[in-house]
């Protein structure tokens, strides 16, 4: 009778359709009359993180003294989003993943049973996607197969066009050519995957996905990739990752995380992927001629007419392929990008001088346009003290939550040098807009007590006076 969900003391409720207090208020009011046949009344409650705070409100009383007879269960994928007064008042069992090979033979025999059409290749698709679960497994088995004609097998190629997904032989041709600087045939590999439907997020997430795999290939098998790479691809992955340093793998890595982060904040994401591979190509050659990881720019730079050609040893680049030749074009970026690093530093040197209190800070705000920091600045904060790079406040109510961690990193980019940023319970001194109010009132209390305001009062009873500023300056000769 439970398997058919027809038995009278066992109840489900969907969470995500039911979402409202009224809901769980006449569950509850359900829960008061004991079992009619079994031993136990069981309320059992699918996506529960989907009820809303009120309904969790009403639903932790009767959690927190529930009848004997009377059992909940709850299931969720998002158990951080339930109240912890909740779960700490329930056992908790965590499901683990499926593993991948498991799951494989496990929808290969519902593909078996239900007559289905679909190569090995694609059920492999569909483990990696499904990422563990069962149930997102046959439904995204069960979408396939209702996608394509009877009579026609389910293939890779099919399976990731209707998944939104990519041939990984692709990916890895693009990572050759990364390494080799052939920037055009780098965008038209990229065109082609992005001509297929493929979204600019699932793209740089499979490419995170790959420096994993080049990264980690000698201690993964097939069946530890999840099913991501066919035996080729796994061995082309082998074969290209003994190539590879693992400090250029840890540099993409972090590039790479970058301009997800990016994706968020562009309108065209298609422009800003393109942007993304092309710096990735420029980067060996300014790494390794700079040598930046190693030593500090030369103050003097040579000339782009007097450059020796590049030793034996530098014909490797960072990548560890040899490149064929250096261009004269790729040496004059090298030259322009020595500049720009000697004027930054320049310039690094110089805010550093500059920002020596608080007012200086709330210039260089003003000066680099960071019009939000200096709001905050002004407005919210009340500072403490300012002295040797050690910044002490206190804050109202309003301060924005990120604040610090904001000004951390603008005070680290504009000086180069780490900051400390302390909250006090000491009040401190008087916001800038604090002190600003102040003034303005003084000057409203002066002004009332001047013999013209008080000839205006006569001729005018009813006015208010509601702001006082200060006379342009006049010329002499007026």
């Amino acid at each position: 009778a439970i398997a058919n969900s027809n038995h009278i003391d066992v109840l489900e409720m969907d969470a995500a359709s039911k979402t409202g207090v009224d809901d769980v208020r006449d569950l509850i009011e359900f829960s008061r009359y004991g079992p009619t046949t079994a031993k136990y009344k069981i309320f059992i409650i699918d996506e529960v993180h989907m009820l809303s705070k009120q309904a969790f409100n009403a639903l932790l009383k009767t959690l927190e003294e529930p009848p004997e007879y009377l059992k909940f269960i709850f299931a969720t994928t998002e158990i951080k989003k339930i109240p912890i007064t909740v779960v700490s008042r329930c056992q908790r069992f965590d499901l683990s993943r499926i593993k991948s090979l498991e799951l494989f033979n496990f929808i290969k025999e519902i593909k078996v049973k239900e007559n289905g059409n679909a190569s090995d290749d694609a059920l492999k698709l569909i483990v990696k996607i499904s990422e563990g679960s069962v149930r997102d497994a046959l439904s995204l088995l069960d979408r396939a197969l209702l996608t394509l004609d009877k009579d026609r097998e389910l293939d890779l190629t099919s399976a990731q066009k209707i998944f939104g997904y990519f041939d990984k032989s692709q990916l890895i041709s693009l990572f050759e050519l990364i390494f080799e600087g052939k920037e055009k045939q780098v965008l038209n590999i990229y065109r082609e995957i992005y001509n297929q439907g493929v979204e600019p997020k699932i793209f740089i997430n499979d490419f995170l996905e790959l420096l994993y795999y080049f990264k980690n290939i000698e201690s993964l098998n097939i069946e530890g990739t999840n099913f991501s790479l066919n035996d080729e691809e796994f061995n082309r992955i082998q074969a290209i990752s003994g190539k590879v340093n693992s400090e250029t793998l840890i540099l993409f890595w972090q590039f790479t995380i970058k301009t997800l982060e990016e994706l968020d904040i562009v309108s065209n994401q298609h422009l800003s992927m393109e942007m993304f591979l092309i710096r990735l190509i420029h980067l060996k050659g300014i790494k390794k001629v700079l040598n930046i990881d190693n030593e500090e720019v030369p103050e003097q730079r040579e000339s782009i007419n007097h450059t020796r050609p590049l030793q034996k040893k530098e014909d490797d680049d960072l990548f560890g392929i040899k490149d064929k030749a250096e261009t004269i074009g790729q040496m004059k970026n090298i030259v322009q990008e020595k500049d720009i690093k000697i004027k930054d530093n320049k310039e690094i040197e110089l805010q550093t001088k500059l920002i020596n209190s608080f007012d200086d800070l709330l210039e260089v705000c003003s000066s680099k346009k960071e019009i939000k920091l200096k709001y905050e600045l002004e407005k919210n904060v009340n500072l403490v003290s300012f002295e040797n790079k050690r910044i002490e406040i206190s804050f109202n109510e309003d301060l924005d939550k990120d604040f610090i961690k904001d000004l951390s990193l603008k005070l680290y980019e504009w000086t180069s040098e780490r900051w400390i940023i302390t909250l006090s319970k000491t009040k401190g001194q008087l916001s800038k807009k604090e002190e600003e109010i102040n003034l303005k009132k003084e000057l409203i209390e002066a002004v009332k007590k001047s013999q013209i305001y008080n000839d205006i009062l006569q001729k005018f009873p009813d006015a208010e006076l509601i702001d006082v500023r200060p006379k342009e300056d006049e010329s002499i000769n007026d």
